[in-house]
Order: structure tokens, then C-alpha cells, then sequence
């Protein structure tokens, strides 16, 4: 099953994908796509609707955020081996955890802003997992009941910010528009293997990621179990889990970064495709 979100900035609307591909209607059936209706139950009860009987959404809207109301963005830092050593830096014994403000997230195709005066805007394809249910002290065996579904995410970042000047990698990862999710949350059931995805990215058609989850140094479980010892992830809680290697940074001989007026399309497979456009912020 596929769930998103489709309407204006700030006025979404929950659909359903059908099997062709359209968007069918599920706001006389619950009022978001958010943590009230990722639990196993509510899922099953979204599930049990024939998508054909839901009112079909014409044209072509924005799609939104996959996931409304979104408590916690938490992201994991070099956790594919491949891009670690791209980056020069060692494998970390644990994952490394960041955040990305709320205020960074927008819809997977809404143009992302180049922050004033930035030199070193990246870009990073990564898979995203939204949490279906409160979890604190999960075991790793039982870690994936917790996952409501997956999506795809591009964990955009400054990297003067994020890395030269004094801090957390924080300050470089939680820019406006640096959180485009979606399309869609696509259940778990229709992941069964999260570790065996392919994901890449281009910028202006020239593909600069192309990797697997298989290379992730810490898997789903892992991370999950992992992040509930330090704090209680909540339904809708949403984790960002790493990035294969070529991003902009590790491009040789001369890092690579964004400008003003370029493309970016990325995706995930089984997940959908994202596609932003480049903007100078005012």
C-alpha cells in the first residue's frame, strides 16, 4: 500500500495510490497521513478499502510530505562503508546521530533553496523510515513491528555549515527546504527486504549516486533498536538512514556542488522518484 499526501502547502489532503498509478481520495476516511493512523490496525483498516471505491483526484496535484505532523526527523551519519571511505573517514563503531528540523521538510517535489551565500550545497539520496508505533528499548529481533513503511528522502546539506564552522552537523542539515519526502509511504509489507534496495540520484541528468542498501554499515533493525536505548521514537517519526557514496563532496578531483536553476531527480527502488529544482534563496 501506498499513502501520501497531495494539495497546497500547509492543506494536504490523504490519497491512496492505486494500482494504475492515480491518486484515489482518503480524506472521508481519516483525516491525515500521520502518526493516528500508522499502527498495524489502522493500516489494516486502510488496507481493507478497494482503492477503486475511493474517489478518484484529478489532474495533477502537488504531492506533499508522505507523513503529516512529523514529531522527530533523526538522521544517521556515514552509514554506508562505500561512502564513509569516499569521505576519508573511518567506519563508526556506532551510528552517528543527527537531526533535521521540522521547518526543513517540504514535498519531494518542491524546488529546494540554496541558502544565502552557500558554496557547498549537497545533495543525498537516502531511505527513509517512519516509525508506525511507540517504541523505547525495541530488541533488534523485534525492531521492524515498529516500521509502519518506507520512502525516499534527500538529505540536502551545507556543507560549510554542517563541517567548518564550530558545532553539530545540525546547523548544516536543517536549512529550509532541506527535507523533501515522498512521494509516498509505501507499507512495510511491500519492503520485505530493506537492506536489498538500489537508490541513486543525478543532478541536471548527469548520475552522481547509484548504490545499495546492501552497503548500509548499520541496517533498519539496527537502527531502530539502536536509536529507541536514546530516546522514544513515536508513530510518525521519521528516520533519515544514510547515503551511498557520490555525493557532491567526494566527487574528484574537485568537489561538486549545486547552483541556482538546476535539477534534481532521485529514487529509490519500489519507492517512487523525486524530482527538485534548484532556487537562490531572496
Amino acid at each position: 500500500m501506498k499513502l501520501l499526501r497531495y494539495g497546497p502547502k500547509g492543506q494536504e489532503k490523504p490519497g491512496m495510490l492505486d494500482a494504475q498509478g492515480k491518486i484515489r481520495d482518503l480524506s472521508q476516511v481519516v483525516g491525515d497521513i500521520d502518526g493516528s493512523v500508522l499502527d498495524d490496525a489502522s493500516l489494516a483498516k486502510l488496507r481493507a478499502f478497494d482503492p477503486a471505491s475511493l474517489p478518484l483526484v484529478d489532474g495533477n496535484p502537488r504531492i506533499g510530505p508522505c507523513v503529516g505532523k512529523i514529531g522527530k526527523f533523526v538522521c544517521i551519519g556515514l552509514n554506508y562503508a562505500d561512502h564513509a571511505a569516499e569521505s576519508n573517514l573511518p567506519v563508526p563503531p556506532e551510528p552517528v546521530i543527527f537531526n533535521k528540523w521540522t521547518s526543513a521538510i517540504c514535498g519531494p517535489d518542491d524546488d529546494v533553496e540554496i541558502p544565502r551565500g552557500s558554496k557547498k550545497t549537497d545533495w543525498e539520496v537516502e531511505l527513509g523510515i517512519v516509525i508506525g508505533k511507540a517504541a523505547k528499548y525495541v530488541d533488534e529481533a523485534n525492531a521492524l513491528d515498529y516500521v509502519a513503511g518506507y520512502c525516499v528522502i534527500n538529505d540536502v546539506s551545507e556543507r560549510e555549515w554542517q563541517l567548518e564552522r564550530a558545532g553539530q552537523w545540525d546547523k548544516g542539515k536543517g536549512f529550509d527546504t532541506f527535507g523533501p519526502i515522498g512521494p509516498w509511504m509505501v507499507t512495510r509489507d511491500e519492503v520485505p527486504d530493506p537492506q536489498n534496495l538500489k537508490l541513486w540520484l543525478e543532478v541536471d541528468g548527469h548520475r552522481y549516486q547509484n548504490g545499495s542498501t546492501k552497503t548500509m554499515i548499520f541496517g533498519v533493525k539496527k537502527l531502530v533498536s539502536y536509536l529507541s536505548q536514546c530516546m522514544s521514537l513515536q508513530p510518525g517519526d521519521v528516520i533519515s538512514t544514510g547515503t551511498p557514496p557520490g555525493v557532491g563532496m567526494g566527487v574528484k578531483p574537485s568537489p561538486v556542488y549545486l547552483k541556482p536553476g538546476q535539477t534534481m531527480r532521485l529514487s529509490i527502488e519500489g519507492l517512487g522518484e523525486q524530482q527538485q529544482k534548484t532556487y537562490a534563496a531572496d
